[in-house]
């Protein structure tokens, strides 16, 4: 009889059993098979499988997770086939640009942990492990600490009712919202527009608060325009509320709605992924790769080659035309910014300072691609006041557009300057970067390690500096808070 007690190593296991532990339960990231690889022959080896179409057990795991991932499995079979082209054949690179997209607009993983990095008009916000951090101009309430808070100089934990692990955050001029692990909504800020989903408009909400005509629809994403916001549910619907002067709302109407309301028109055309709120107007992108417009024309931010305010989504023929499927889309004050499968920049809208990146400052009414980007594999897009950064594979950052306070981050050229084409931001090139947010004149990025690296005005204390008014080049920012609940932590064992 066998020795059941008997240990066993990995090395025994059938192909297919370490294939199994590959691929299932928590989903490693392209990172993590890139190291079991290099670190043991057992997943290293082909073990004859598919010897002639994957070079081992890793690359054929990474094959694997790639065609269960969400993305990659509602792009066409020529999409597909592009982005493995774009990505040399090589699978793991593949899954890795397929898990930065996702994370882009979503929470990073990084060695301190998950985070997520947003910038509003003079304030930013933090996601730190579920926690949420806020620093810069507290307007009518929109860091969440209480009216006695009229600016934050440092980031400061907000106070949440437990349990409260948030996993979203979009801010504005004047209001934020929050979306926590449960899917429920909490908003806080100038609630005057009903920007905040509250029907209460006497007095601005100080303190985050839940949503109630959104408790149980659960949400994964949510977007803050300028009087107004966008909840994106699990389920792919979109609810809007706040001013709708210019149909941003997308109910075929102008008429403000003082609690969230189902967009109708966008039930039967797919699943949507992924939203973008510019001042007035809203993007929405659906599994499909279309992207739907609505609400403001003006700037010829909708995509559509006029300046028509679409008062219910209406798709973006360009990109349907070409059979381009667009993964996220980010909303300037006046030009968009678009990412597809492929990796490549789309750019349009206003064209002043260089911000869609062509080496001029004409306007585009239609998607353009950025012809200059396209030997790098991007996967982020960042679009704010007449100023553009993409993220690329392997971590550097590209900026182009109005220098503004030295937010754009190259500290050799004047604060008033204007950068007409993408430009690698050489002073990040030591840090592999994560994920990116400007807000109007500050600029925030947060790197693979978890290090949070800020630069442009800081006026306001929108940079977490106390001392600084500005930065020229990216300046480290540390939150005190943090590190003393880091330090008491390790003290109590």
């Amino acid at each position: 009889m066998a020795d059941r007690s008997r240990l066993f190593s990995i090395e025994e296991l059938p192909s297919h059993l370490i294939l199994e532990i590959l691929t299932s339960g928590e989903r490693l990231s392209a990172v993590d098979l890139v190291s079991l690889e290099l670190t043991s022959r057992t997943f290293g080896g082909s073990h004859g499988v598919y010897p002639t179409k994957f070079r081992s057990l890793v690359d054929l795991a990474a094959f694997q997770l790639c065609a269960t991932n969400e993305v990659y499995s509602g792009m066409s079979w020529s999409s597909q086939r592009e982005v493995f082209d774009r990505c040399d054949g090589n699978w793991k690179r593949v899954l890795r640009f397929l898990q930065s997209v996702e994370q882009s607009s979503d929470m990073v993983q990084t060695s301190a942990g998950n985070m997520q990095i947003t910038t509003g008009r003079y304030h930013t916000l933090l996601i730190s492990n579920s926690s949420v951090y806020s620093c810069g101009s507290s307007l009518c309430g929109v860091l969440g600490h209480g009216p006695e808070t009229t600016q934050c100089v440092a980031f400061t934990r907000i106070n949440f009712p437990p349990p409260a692990n948030v996993m979203q955050v979009s801010a504005s001029h004047n209001h934020a919202a929050f979306i926590m692990q449960s899917g429920e909504v909490f908003t806080c800020g100038d609630n005057s527009s009903f920007c905040c989903g509250h029907r209460d408009t006497s007095r601005p909400i100080f303190r985050p608060r839940l949503v109630e005509a959104m408790k149980g629809i659960p949400c994964k994403q949510v977007a803050a325009g300028l009087n107004f916001t966008v909840f994106l549910t699990r389920q792919g619907h979109l609810y809007t509320c706040g001013t709708n002067t210019h149909g941003q709302l997308g109910h075929g109407d102008t008429q403000d709605q003082p609690t969230p309301k189902m967009v109708e028109q966008l039930k039967g055309v797919g699943s949507v992924v992924q939203i973008a709120a510019g001042p007035s107007y809203v993007l929405a992108v659906t599994d499909n790769g279309a992207v739907y417009s609505f609400g403001s024309g003006s700037n010829f931010c909708l995509g559509h080659g006029e300046q028509h305010n679409e008062f219910q989504p209406r798709a973006i023929q360009t990109f349907k035309r070409k059979g381009i499927h667009i993964l996220r889309v980010s909303a300037g004050d006046e030009h968009v910014v678009a990412l597809d499968s492929s990796g490549y920049v789309y750019t349009w809208g206003k064209g002043y300072c260089g911000a869609l990146g062509h080496g001029d400052e004409i306007d585009k009414t239609l998607p353009e691609h950025l012809i200059s980007l396209k030997s790098q594999l991007a996967v982020q897009v960042c679009a704010r006041k007449r100023k553009t950064f993409v993220l690329v594979d392997g971590g550097s950052v590209y900026g182009f557009g109005w220098m503004g306070f030295g937010s754009l981050g190259f500290p050799d050229r004047s604060l008033s300057d204007k950068v007409m084409r993408p430009r690698i931001l050489d002073s990040l090139r030591g840090h592999h970067v994560a994920q990116i947010s400007t807000g109007l004149y500050h600029t925030v990025v947060v790197t693979h390690k978890g290090r949070m690296f800020g630069f442009g005005d800081n006026e306001r204390a929108q940079l977490g500096h106390d001392t600084l008014r500005g930065c020229l080049e990216p300046t480290e920012i540390f939150i005190q808070e943090m590190e003393e609940e880091t330090t008491l932590l390790s003290e109590s064992r």
